[in-house]
């Protein structure tokens, strides 16, 4: 597949997803809006219609809570080709939403696609608009999911981290019952192969919790405490961190003072906090369980996502020898959990499989830090596997099997985000 077929086969998923002020992740498996699958398919949409682009933002942001948070889930069409639907959360909105969040790109979305707008009055125009609520989103993360002011905020739900069964959460996720659960069927499994998603015990979980928070009225006041599952994540917490910094550089360049100021604050203690998760053994970041104050023993990308952030650069150095380790026992990086370690399943979610918007994010925190040698290593892989397997949700980084979706929105944003950005032969 040459440079142009594979742009314009990008271009095709993207147009075949498109509902006109929102994208679905693929048809079937994922009918809806997901929150930081639009953030970073709006970056593939601003290479060619930065109009729309800005729209698929919008129309995020437009479902944002009155107490700052964004969904994870906007149901903007009733679709019971997906488990759980609208009336399992029982959030109560006029355009039914989950009650949980997602990472938090879009502030560095936003940015992005500000910075090389080249209709300049159109996006300084929508980055103004856009910019108080994505920092009132930022401010509700450190309000609500870091209590005690640590400067890391906590996940309260696998779903949140985007790494929904990672082996990061297996230990803490016992914890959670399953007890009052009942009966529910899956959908994910008859849109994919049941080998390549979460269990049947994980999702039992996942709906304890769902059921825990309906039952205090999603009242993030109150969540944060009461769940059984507080999960310190260096991956999430690098995208809060970036998408504070790129709030404030912009911010500040736009004459927004108040929300410079309190987002470069934010970034700040953030990147300092971040120190207190660095595995020196490993050369990355490691997890933290909240609620029993133990650092997770988990080699997965979570900690390797660290590097999205302005962290220093000699912590960026040690993540790219990490990734070169990655690479010795692999085909495609990276891997989304250490091929030697055993819990590796190479098929299974985010128990080993390669994503392209996690290796898009990896790359551009190196390349901020001036690894450059090891992004163009990362960006060739992403387009190896494209022209091997096509646009899937994820890919075996041994084999480069297909797996979960196909025909992915965000897969293809991606594409096109290295196509345009980075000089790497496809």
């Amino acid at each position: 597949m040459n440079r142009q077929d594979m742009m314009d086969h990008a271009r095709q998923v993207m147009t075949d997803n498109d509902r006109g002020t929102y994208t679905v992740p693929t048809h079937g498996l994922y009918p809806f809006q997901w929150n930081w699958d639009s953030a970073l398919s709006a970056l593939g949409f601003s290479q060619y219609d930065e109009p729309r682009a800005w729209t698929e933002i919008e129309t995020l942001m437009a479902h944002q809570w009155d107490d700052g948070m964004v969904p994870h889930i906007i149901f903007h069409q009733p679709d019971d080709g997906y488990f759980p639907g609208p009336d399992v959360w029982g959030t109560g909105r006029d355009v039914p939403t989950t009650g949980i969040t997602q990472p938090p790109v879009a502030g560095f979305a936003v940015c992005r696609i500000h910075d090389r707008a080249k209709d300049k009055a159109l996006a300084s125009e929508k980055a103004r608009a856009l910019l108080p609520k994505i920092h009132a989103w930022h401010q509700w993360f450190y309000r609500s999911r870091d209590p005690q002011g640590t400067g890391l905020v906590a996940l309260l739900h696998p779903w949140e981290s985007g790494r929904d069964n990672s082996v990061d959460w297996d230990a803490a996720f016992e914890r959670v019952p399953t007890e009052g659960v009942g009966t529910f069927t899956r959908r994910d499994t008859t849109h994919a192969n049941p080998a390549h998603r979460p269990t049947d015990d994980q999702y039992r979980r996942y709906i304890w919790l769902v059921q825990k928070f309906r039952s205090l009225n999603w009242d993030n006041s109150k969540l944060h405490d009461a769940s059984p599952f507080q999960m310190v994540d260096p991956g999430f917490n690098a995208i809060l961190i970036r998408s504070c910094h790129e709030v404030a550089d912009l911010a500040g360049r736009l004459g927004m003072v108040e929300i410079a100021e309190q987002s470069r604050a934010m970034a700040d203690k953030g990147v300092a906090a971040m120190e207190t998760l660095w595995d020196e053994k490993l050369g990355q970041y490691l997890c933290l369980d909240r609620t029993t104050g133990n650092v997770v023993d988990s080699p997965s990308i979570g900690g390797i996502l660290g590097v999205f952030a302005p962290i220093p650069k000699e912590r960026a150095a040690a993540i790219s020898r990490r990734i070169e380790t990655l690479a010795e026992s692999c085909e495609y990086l990276i891997p989304s959990h250490d091929p030697t370690a055993p819990e590796f399943e190479g098929l299974r979610y985010w128990r080993g499989p390669v994503w392209l918007i996690v290796n898009y994010m990896i790359s551009d925190g190196l390349e901020q830090a001036g690894e450059t040698r090891m992004v163009d290593r990362i960006m060739g892989d992403c387009l190896r596997l494209i022209e091997t397997s096509g646009f899937a949700e994820y890919h075996d980084p041994i084999t480069a099997e297909p797996c979960g979706g196909a025909h992915f929105t965000w897969t293809a944003a991606m594409v096109i985000e290295i196509l345009e950005t980075h000089k790497v032969a496809a």
